[in-house]
């Protein structure tokens, strides 16, 4: 099992959502996040005074999914998650050594 963790921008939740569902993994968490990284953040404009965000608003997306699914999530989420411009985000994908379903105590592959 795998953990794969996205960072991506906001406004593409519903596409990579529809896109992660269509290779039939069927949960995920979400956590609105903040952070930069090569972009360093950006100038704005509030009622005539300019001010530095350093901070952007991100949505950071965790899914457990069996090994043989692995490729295909992560493929869904560049392809969906992809605008071509600084800031689309970047995918972690971690070992899971474990998984547990509280309610049934089912465990492994079954768990998730």
């Amino acid at each position: 099992m795998k953990m794969i963790t996205a960072i991506i921008k906001p406004f593409k939740l519903d596409d990579v959502r529809d896109a992660i569902s269509e290779t039939g993994v069927q949960g995920m968490t979400v956590t609105e996040v903040r952070g930069f990284g090569r972009q360093k953040g950006h100038t704005e404009l509030y009622r005539g005074a300019e001010y530095v965000v350093d901070f952007l608003p991100k949505l950071k997306l965790e899914i457990a999914v069996p090994d043989d699914r692995v490729d295909a999530v992560v493929e869904a989420i560049t392809e969906s998650a992809s605008s071509g411009r600084i800031g689309d985000g970047k995918i972690f994908v971690q070992s899971l050594d474990r998984a547990v379903r509280i309610r049934t105590g089912e465990e492994g592959d079954e768990a998730l």
